[in-house]
């Protein structure tokens, strides 16, 4: 009786593990992969973030020259020059009016380097070496939105005005965004004068030629720009680009 104890002591013993190993008893045991990711994690982090609110400081020059090809071949032969002065190339267009007005936006790092870069001689001389004719105008401004969202417009309207209070031109300005895209019109960017925020510089991506002209001239954005606090007629200049760095 004792022998056949013990001889069925190692069958139970085994049959116990390989139930226990195969989750057997009670309740079966369900293990979870921490590893796999979610759905919406993966979702997440596939949308890419176009939009930057990291005040930027610009200067933008606009000039006639006698032409265009040669002017950009001594425009980009000049970087350095730039460069010293912390100055960096960002966009090139030219007039939609006037193939050879150009206009010239780069990023800024020193304010008041920028600003005595533009009243250097050596600037002046480079600019007659490039064929520059006339007067060039030059602006200081601090773009406090971006969108740098891929688009297939080239055509800019850069607008320039004046408003009563810069914070509440804004929050007017961002609640008439759905009218500007049903008539053609996105946001690229915008911001004040360096020095004074209550001169706005605006940059626009026309989507609809036929809608967006429509819209300037209509009472629609009359009455929109009378509620946000613009002071008399904007200044716009249109462009096409055509050298992006």
């Amino acid at each position: 009786m004792n022998l056949l104890r013990f001889t069925c002591m190692p069958v139970y013993s085994a049959v116990m593990i390989l139930l226990t190993s195969c989750g057997g008893g009670d309740g079966e045991k369900t293990t979870t992969d921490t590893t796999r990711p979610d759905s919406a994690t993966v979702n997440a982090a596939t949308v890419i973030n176009t939009t930057i609110t990291t005040p930027q400081n610009m200067m933008a020059a606009i000039h006639k020259v006698a032409n265009f090809s040669k002017w950009k071949t001594s425009y980009d032969a000049h970087d350095s020059f730039r460069l010293v002065n912390k100055i960096h190339s960002y966009v090139i267009g030219r007039s939609i009016e006037d193939s050879n007005t150009v206009f010239v936006a780069l990023k800024v790092e020193d304010m008041n380097k920028a600003k005595a870069f533009a009243k250097d001689p050596g600037l002046k001389k480079a600019m007659q070496e490039g064929g520059v004719t006339g007067t060039p105008s030059f602006g200081f401004s601090t773009i406090t939105f971006q969108d740098t969202a891929a688009i297939s417009s080239d055509i800019r309207s850069r607008t320039m005005f004046t408003v009563k209070d810069w914070d509440a031109w804004q929050i007017a300005f961002e609640e008439g965004k759905q009218e500007r895209l049903d008539n053609g019109i996105t946001v690229r960017a915008y911001g004040h004068d360096a020095d004074d925020n209550h001169k706005v510089v605006l940059v626009t991506a026309v989507m609809d030629t036929a809608k967006a002209y429509a819209y300037w001239k209509s009472d629609m954005l009359k009455k929109r720009r009378a509620a946000s606090g613009v002071i008399g007629v904007p200044e716009r200049f249109l462009y096409r680009v055509v050298a992006r760095y």
